[in-house]
């Protein structure tokens, strides 16, 4: 029986503490062996060098709405929301915030808007997701055509080591400028590192550049290629799931919001030309260009998509968001981008102010409360759903997709990012079907296999987690995924944090699922309240609530 670690914050082994922490917003169900809410980062530094001493895995959490399985496990889960941490600084002379973990993206976002300030990257999770998860998986959303996802716009971080210490990573950049704190800390991690790790890497620099995907966004594995593009230790960090060390604290670069906004949304008879439509509207910096597909639509019914003004001809929707700080420049880019993309559309409506973008984007944002609120006989699972192509490849994508779904008789519903090929997929199986979790671990396979045959990614922004772990192998090749291992080895050598994500386990990733006969068991009133929460988007509130 292990001693419990030396906190003053929440350690609890009890079943209803564990049965709480056992879900996050993916498909998984795993019950923890305990749950810990730390104080704050003393209790974090502690609670690691327990966790070193006893060799207990650790699984750092924010919100729980991460979808790859990176939330949950057999070991002990690090809830981060309870720390008494909570800063929030916006200096708006500099265009900057620091945040701890803990921090909300809605929260970070209304405080900067104070001062006509954004992080431009939008996960959809935003009201509830804090920003240390989002660095952890190098969040993005449907900016991300125009801004990037996460990684470009953290300009610090502050990293809870394996040796139970803090250290601060700055931009290369930032230091030779010599704002904020002075220089890069070090300590026996980041040493082991640069001895280790750091010389092999940079000896692979070719090799890297070959097996990296050529995508748009890319949040799997270990972010090499951004590390020998800028020498910055933190880009690593960025995107690692907390397989690295916990990330307590963060420092952002903010951009101005626009002053003003408009909006098209284009009706396709088909996908035929789809990534024409996309090359054509890119030319004109799109903040937003997003892809409903006919999949999406049919799910909407036939009475939403007649109040929406949709026709049953459109096989794809493409919506497009336009900012600009100039009222003309505005309209002279939607007149533009009308006629560039004509040719191909059926319908193209506009909206020339945020009010009337809002009512052109209100079916996009309709999604995910749509799929979450499916019978339970029809659950929606996040399997396939972060595959990102090369733009010119979507279509054949799409096309892969359906032809999968097709011969396994599952349905799957597909939108997505279409501004950087970047397509989500639910599938929504009948899950009293017997051997249903085989025909989808079938299409999980194949879909895969279809990503990395058109020179994509199978994560383009949720994070490997648990389930696209195995993926790494067919994705990068053994020789990359060594080096990977060699990252991996050099800032956690006990193995202690999250094991199984993003390394894989060896582990099928179908399995141990939150639904089917299967599941594990928990108290009903629990399984009903992580219902609730999946249903609701209740991602901010406390676990520990439902147990007590």
């Amino acid at each position: 029986m292990l001693p419990p670690p030396p906190v003053r914050g929440v350690y609890r082994t009890d079943a209803r503490a564990r049965a709480a922490y056992a879900e996050g917003a993916g498909i998984y169900r795993i019950l923890p062996q305990a749950i810990c809410r730390p104080a704050d980062v003393d209790d974090v530094k502690t609670l690691i060098s327990w966790a070193a001493e006893h060799r207990v895995p650790l699984v750092p959490r924010g919100a729980g709405s991460a979808m790859g399985g990176g939330n949950v496990g057999a070991g002990l889960v690090v809830d981060l929301t309870g720390t008494s941490e909570r800063r929030l600084e916006i200096d708006p002379t500099r265009r900057r915030a620091v945040t701890s973990a803990r921090i909300t993206h809605a929260e970070l976002r209304s405080a900067a808007a104070l001062h006509g300030l954004r992080l431009p990257p939008d996960p959809s999770s935003g009201q509830w997701a804090t920003v240390g998860g989002m660095v952890s998986t190098n969040a993005a959303g449907a900016r991300s055509v125009r801004y990037g996802s996460v990684r470009r716009w953290v300009e610090a971080l502050t990293l809870v080591t394996a040796e139970g210490e803090s250290v601060r990573l700055k931009r290369r950049a930032a230091r030779e400028r010599g704002s904020g704190a002075a220089g890069q800390d070090h300590d026996r991690t980041l040493d082991r590192f640069e001895r280790h790790a750091a010389p092999r890497i940079r000896a692979a620099s070719g090799l890297i550049t070959d097996r990296f995907p050529r995508t748009r966004k890319n949040s799997s594995g270990y972010a090499l290629d951004a590390y020998l593009a800028s020498g910055d230790v933190l880009d690593l960090i960025i995107g690692a799931e907390g397989t690295l060390g916990v990330v307590t604290e963060v420092e952002w670069r903010l951009d101005v919001v626009p002053a003003f906004e408009a909006g098209l949304r284009v009706h396709l008879p088909s996908l035929h030309h789809l990534a024409d439509v996309v090359g054509a509207l890119g030319r004109y910096e799109p903040s937003a260009l997003e892809l409903l597909d006919r999949s999406f639509l049919d799910l909407l019914g036939a009475d939403r998509l007649s109040r929406a003004g949709l026709g049953t001809g459109t096989e794809a929707i493409v919506l497009v968001e336009l900012e600009r700080d100039d009222t003309e420049a505005l309209r002279q880019a939607l007149r533009q981008a009308t006629d560039a993309v004509s040719g191909w559309a059926t319908t193209i409506d506009t909206a020339y102010s945020p009010s009337e973008a809002e009512q052109l984007w209100a079916i996009r944002h309709a999604a995910s409360p749509i799929l979450a609120a499916l019978p339970e006989q029809r659950r929606s699972l996040q399997v396939i759903e972060d595959g990102c192509v090369p733009v010119e490849r979507m279509g054949e994508y799409i096309t892969a997709v359906r032809r999968s779904a097709a011969e396994h008789d599952l349905r799957v519903v597909m939108f997505g990012h279409a501004g950087d090929g970047h397509i989500h997929v639910n599938l929504v199986p009948e899950l009293a079907r017997e051997g249903w979790e085989a025909a989808v671990s079938h299409l999980f396979q194949e879909v895969t296999a279809a990503v990395i045959q058109l020179g994509g990614t199978p994560t383009g922004e949720h994070g490997d987690g648990r389930l696209r772990a195995g993926t790494l192998l067919d994705t990068y090749g053994s020789e990359v995924l060594d080096l990977f291992r060699g990252v991996k080895e050099a800032f956690d050598p006990l193995g202690i944090f999250n094991p199984g994500i993003i390394l894989p386990s060896g582990e099928p990733p179908i399995g141990r699922l939150k639904v089917g006969s299967g599941a594990a068991s928990i108290p009903a009133d629990i399984r009903r309240a992580l219902r609730e929460i999946e249903l609701t988007g209740g991602y901010g509130r406390i676990r520990l609530e439902l147990a007590d």
